[in-house]
């Protein structure tokens, strides 16, 4: 069970409040050695707006084992209430620690959601990091979240860990319906990360990503997200407003 000291809660949500190096050694791996399920949101300020404005995704938000803060608004606002969180946890580099993790312990992962080049060039790409990675399967994103045939195709291969890439609030919506037909498994949304993992987008430098700026980075590399920043802008208006 986490302990209330170790997260803080933004407009409801908790975030866990912890280094990403704590997160996996202490709350993350554990629960995969012992073949606990588990349910990881990659929670930034898009996510935590979308809550106020759906309460059904709300409840599936707080349903989760852990909500990372991955965004630099999130860091701004635990800052501006004197919890402050000591880092930004970024969904990728977790995604990416655990493809690690899973070749050293021969656990099977699965790779749900994108386009299907993309998904396939994703699961190629990881395995050719972590050559000794176990592929339990893969399939893109194009399917109706209630469709059995996909969580059988999922639950048939066994896997240990789940990486679902279908974007908020999809991904969660996938998890929160389907989780409870599973035995176990790690299922964590992680939006655009098979996009940067195959190559396709390419990430900020990391010099960028210290200052958290990553986001502008990608604002500018992709214009087309503009509508997705608003919502940091809104989230931050509406944060310190309340304050």
């Amino acid at each position: 069970m986490i302990d209330s000291k170790d997260f803080v809660k933004i407009m409801d949500i908790p975030f866990l409040n912890k280094t990403k190096k704590d997160a996996l050694n202490h709350y993350i791996f554990p629960r995969l050695n012992k073949q606990q399920k588990c349910f990881i949101v990659t929670g930034n300020p898009e996510i935590v707006m979308k809550t106020r404005e759906d309460p059904t995704y709300k409840q599936i938000v707080l349903s989760a084992d852990y909500v990372i803060p991955d965004g630099a608004g999130i860091l701004l606002a635990a800052k501006h209430i004197k919890e402050p969180i000591p880092e930004r946890v970024s969904g990728l580099d977790v995604m990416m620690d655990l493809l690690s993790f899973a070749e050293v312990q021969g656990l099977r992962c699965f790779f749900l959601g994108a386009k299907d080049y993309v998904n396939e060039k994703a699961v190629l790409e990881a395995e050719r990091k972590y050559p000794n990675l176990k592929i339990a399967g893969h399939h893109h994103g194009y399917f109706e979240l209630e469709d059995p045939a996909i969580v059988k195709k999922v639950k048939d291969s066994n896997p240990d860990i789940i990486f679902v890439a279908l974007g908020l609030p999809r991904q969660e919506e996938w998890i929160s319906k389907h989780i409870d037909e599973f035995s176990k498994g790690l299922f964590m949304g992680v939006g655009g990360s098979f996009d940067v993992l195959a190559g396709n987008v390419k990430r900020a430098p990391d010099w960028i990503i210290k200052l958290n700026l990553e986001w502008l980075y990608r604002l500018i590399k992709q214009p087309y997200r503009f509508k997705r920043i608003i919502k940091v802008f809104e989230f931050i208006f509406r944060f310190y407003l309340k304050k």
